[in-house]
């Protein structure tokens, strides 16, 4: 026992080890300090978090819900969460809900039952109906990735990304533009379109309804809605996919119909996933700060559970340029 080795109250070296580390000088001596961290790193010795959440009702659990870990967006999202969490004490989970309202729902109550002390939602849907259910039940939460109602969350400036390729693709001479826009319940898509759609609107060009299209976020599901636009008549210029995910499944559906990505048809995505400049056309993308809106997520949600006020953030995103899209018209 550390306390024996030491000569020590128990409870003086109790409080050494769960002091937080501006706090140390309040538990004891810096000399006392030194010596208790000292032993208890020589011995491997780690606080058990069990026994820390008994004396403090608390179970510094935080459970985080995402439609998918397999999508590389989310996981990468997650990994902020989960580092952030490790610097604040805490520790996550993480549980798939496939963006099924169902799921969600059971989801949420596998995560409560486990009487965590906050929740993280990735799956919002932009009417927020579910979220006041579980606003109600007490839990604090924050969103990342989507936003919904008034409830805290950290995204990207999904509006502002879109805008971005709007310009780039009017600065090329684009006039007859499609969008690939996600699913229609998800505040990604819906801001990014918006913002796309606005800047050609600004430029005096109202796109029509027809070139807009909704999809899943994925390859299979951008395949299949860029099919639908291009089976409906002339081709547009470009195609703006909300995900580069989506547009990767554009590029299949414009190869299947005998046009060239970048040269026929120019295709921008969002998000800048690792692959994206690695295509064999590399995509015309919009950075998402991924991994910083998990840690801002998490470091929210640690305020809000201090007791503090907070409001949602908008993380600046940054247009990649690369060959799908650099094509000027003739």
């Amino acid at each position: 026992m550390l306390a024996d080795r030491l000569g020590l109250h128990v409870s003086t070296v109790s409080r050494v080890l769960h002091a937080k580390p501006d706090e140390s000088h309040r538990a004891a001596s810096s000399a006392t300090v030194e010596r208790v961290r000292r032993l208890a790193d020589e011995l491997g010795y780690r606080p058990n978090p069990h026994a820390t959440s008994l004396r403090t009702q608390r179970s510094n659990l935080i459970g985080v819900l995402v439609p998918r870990l397999s999508d590389i967006v989310l996981a990468t999202i997650y990994e902020g969460i989960e580092e952030a969490a490790g610097e604040h004490g805490l520790s996550t989970f993480v549980t798939n809900t496939r963006d099924v309202p169902d799921f969600q729902r059971a989801r949420t109550d596998m995560v409560l039952a486990r009487r965590v002390d906050g929740m993280i939602f990735g799956d919002a849907y932009i009417d927020a109906g579910f979220l006041g259910e579980v606003a109600a039940r007490g839990v604090p939460f924050v969103l990342v990735s989507r936003r919904a109602g008034d409830y805290p969350s950290v995204t990207c400036d999904d509006y502002l990304g879109g805008r971005m390729v709007g310009e780039h693709l009017l600065s090329l001479g684009h006039r007859d533009v499609a969008v690939v826009a996600g699913e229609p319940y998800a505040s990604t898509g819906i801001d990014r379109s918006a913002g796309f759609a606005d800047a050609y609107a600004e430029a005096g060009i109202e796109i029509p309804a027809h070139r807009f299209t909704h999809s899943r976020f994925d390859a299979r599901g951008g395949h299949e809605a860029t099919e639908r636009l291009l089976a409906a008549g002339d081709p547009p210029s470009a195609i703006f996919a909300v995900n580069d995910f989506a547009a990767i499944g554009a590029f299949g559906a414009v190869r299947d119909h005998g046009l060239r990505v970048g040269a026929d048809v120019a295709v921008a995505g969002f998000n800048d996933t690792p692959l994206a400049a690695e295509l064999p056309v590399p995509l015309t993308t919009v950075r998402s700060p991924m991994h910083e809106m998990g840690r801002r997520g998490l470091e929210l949600l640690a305020r809000l559970l201090q007791g503090e006020e907070v409001s949602s953030e908008r993380l600046r995103p940054e247009l990649m340029v690369r060959a799908s899209t650099t094509a000027v018209l003739t």
